[in-house]
């Protein structure tokens, strides 16, 4: 069986492939999901060097096709029983969103997170309810994506600061409309922290 073969050469730090070895590729294909996320950490966690060339290879498979530009979720937020529980498209926006951010594509994921919080609105909910769970990681979801987004263009991978600084306005009209929307029907407004990480925000 030939061995992965490299040219040597490499883009964002990542060598250059041939191929997979055969034997590996056919465990790649049919290995479970569970097997393969512990191997990706075993592999990174044992060999740091690797870090920057998975992070690479992540960031080039996330931006191929629609994956960056998909925004536009139908029911992130329903009515049932005459109570706002998450709907159906919630975990694939969020998953979405975390994939994006998690790879260093902060930018492209603030338009997911602020398609998210704008669904809110419209919607009113009780202290302790149900949703707060579900309100609190996406709090910490839109602070990691800030997060990622100072990381992604402090790396100078980001060629184009305007990109950055539409996601950053969708992303602040979408946490004052909805601050706004609570305000007016009395509740208690969940996204504190992403808005404390906004209001902080400095792009030069």
């Amino acid at each position: 069986m030939p061995a992965p073969q490299s040219s040597g050469n490499t883009h964002e730090g990542r060598p250059v492939l041939g191929h997979v070895n055969l034997m590996i590729d056919t465990f790649i294909a049919n290995a479970n999901v569970e097997d393969l996320r512990a191997i990706v950490r075993s592999t990174i966690a044992t060999n740091p060097s690797t870090t920057a060339a998975f992070g690479s290879a992540a960031r080039q498979r996330m931006t191929q096709g629609s994956a960056t530009g998909r925004t536009q979720y139908k029911e992130l937020f329903v009515k049932k029983d005459g109570e706002t529980v998450a709907g159906p498209d919630l975990s694939r926006a969020l998953v979405h969103a975390r994939s994006l951010y998690g790879v260093g594509l902060g930018v492209a994921s603030l338009k997911v997170l602020a398609c998210i919080l704008r669904a809110t609105i419209g919607h009113q909910w009780e202290e302790g309810g149900i949703l707060e769970n579900v309100f609190a990681e996406i709090d910490a979801d839109v602070s990691q994506g800030l997060q990622s987004t100072r990381e992604e263009i402090e790396s100078g991978r980001l060629s184009d600061k305007t990109v950055a600084l539409s996601g950053l306005g969708e992303l602040r009209s979408a946490i004052q409309d909805s601050k706004k929307e609570v305000e007016r029907w009395g509740g208690v407004y969940p996204f504190e922290r992403a808005a404390s990480s906004m209001a902080y925000w400095k792009l030069a």
